[in-house]
């Protein structure tokens, strides 16, 4: 792959100034200002080859599949809590517990339709799993894209290697979105220019054919959900695929003060008579403090052993697991459960004296609102950095290694579907493990091999 990388890398900037013209950005809000900003780009990919991936694939179906029985039943029937392998003070009291959502089943009983599962490797070459993100998961257009304009400018290198095609990915969401669809347009719900993601709402629109809409332009009417095109003309929409949180999809039955949301569309969702992708009340499965008993899921619903392990977790609402995290908290990750995008997260041996008193303080005042981790010593992937001069005055680049972790998208439709692909973040700072864009970090394209 060496010549291949040099190839690509040669066209870094080229591909980056184009991400840049054609608005590949993310948004963030920070001191109560909106900052767009992009997103670098590392042109030499992440490759898996095709049996890990093949064995990655296996273990993030089951993993999703356990999960859609998990948001199922603990709205309905509430066996896995009955059976003490949750304990109930863990749904009820987690931020993405929705009561609204008791009894609802949504078209075909498919809740978790986009997932995004966060994983990292070790340098003991073993995967693990970091997060499950179940309600409106981000990411997937940087790596479409990016391959698209890398194709462009380096043909040689795709002819050389033999990869997984990634352009499917809207092929997949669009039998997805198909496969719910209860009759009428598919539309993907943005709240506006203002989104952090933006760019991929436009992007994943114009890739399915889907409409992109804002809340505006829909209306519910006698139980049914109707785009309004700019004539005034009303076309019934059968699926959403919203990129708006829970609480302000609908201010009738969530948030009263939205202004994004439309009214009454979680009472004809709660009727059967449109899809929303992903359902609301995912947010339940993707807390941080439930990702603990993910396992413990596999095997009750699925009679499984889980293929794929988290990274050593510890809750501190447990005694014996207050007393580990205790006595080794110079050597965890700590996290708030209820955070997300790398924020909340601090490592215990990063703190001064009097942070680590502090927060032992918190935690053992809100023991259910942290989970700790064993600190997984990534397997480092090296990016180009930027060129420097040589002894004789050329151009030498400089390859340097970083943290990197690997969001991998499964869509369940009739059956669940891994992307070969995926979106590679990267830290770009030496010293630190977080590699969220909000944080600074960068992305690569993910290969996997194909032969």
């Amino acid at each position: 792959m060496q010549g291949t990388d040099m190839d690509l890398y040669r066209h870094t900037d080229t591909v980056n100034e184009l991400l840049a013209r054609y608005g590949v950005k993310f948004g963030i809000y920070k001191n109560n200002e909106f900052k767009e900003q992009l997103f670098p780009f590392d042109a030499i990919p992440r490759v898996i080859e095709k049996d890990e991936f093949a064995y990655l694939e296996k273990g993030l179906k089951q993993r999703v599949m356990a999960l859609n029985l998990f948001i199922r039943d603990i709205y309905s029937e509430k066996k896995i809590i009955r059976d003490k392998i949750v304990p109930e003070e863990f749904i009820y009291a987690s931020s993405g517990y929705l009561a609204q959502c008791e009894g609802v089943t949504p078209p075909k009983g498919v809740y978790a339709h986009i997932a995004g599962i966060d994983l990292v490797q070790g340098r003991d070459r073993e995967w693990y799993i970091l997060e499950d993100n179940l309600r409106v998961p981000s990411g997937a257009s940087y790596p479409m894209i990016a391959r698209e304009l890398c194709r462009r400018s380096s043909p040689l290198a795709f002819r050389q290697t033999h990869i997984e095609d990634n352009r499917n990915y809207a092929d997949l969401l669009r039998k997805t979105m198909d496969y719910v669809n209860t009759g009428g347009l598919t539309v993907i719900l943005t709240p506006g220019r203002y989104n952090s993601a933006c760019f991929e709402h436009s992007y994943l629109a114009e890739k399915t054919g889907a409409h992109l809409v804002t809340g505006s332009e829909l209306l519910v009417e006698d139980d049914h959900l109707y785009f309004i095109d700019y004539s005034g003309r009303k076309e019934p929409v059968g699926a959403v695929y919203r990129r708006i949180s829970d609480e302000y999809l609908d201010p009738m039955n969530f948030y009263e003060g939205s202004l994004i949301g439309i009214p009454h569309l979680y009472d004809i969702f709660r009727k059967g008579n449109v899809a929303l992708l992903n359902a609301p009340g995912n947010g339940v499965a993707d807390d941080k403090g439930i990702y603990y008993f993910v396992p413990k899921m596999i095997t009750y619903y699925l009679g499984e052993e889980p293929i794929l392990h988290n990274a050593p977790t510890y809750l501190p609402l447990y005694k014996e697991d207050m007393d580990y995290v205790l006595e080794h908290f110079d050597d965890l990750v700590l996290k708030d459960v209820a955070e997300a995008g790398g924020y909340g997260v601090v490592f215990g041996n990063k703190m001064t004296r009097q942070q680590k008193e502090a927060f032992i303080a918190l935690l053992k005042k809100e023991p259910r609102r942290f989970i700790a981790q064993e600190v997984i010593d990534f397997l480092d992937i090296d990016i180009m950095d930027r060129p420097q001069s040589g002894e004789d005055g050329t151009q030498v680049s400089n390859r340097v290694p970083r943290k990197a972790d690997l969001r991998a998208f499964v869509l369940m439709g009739e059956e669940p579907m891994v992307w070969k692909s995926g979106l590679t973040r990267f830290s770009r700072n030496p010293d630190s493990f977080i590699v969220n864009s909000s944080q600074g970090g960068g992305f690569k394209d993910t290969w996997v091999l194909s032969q």
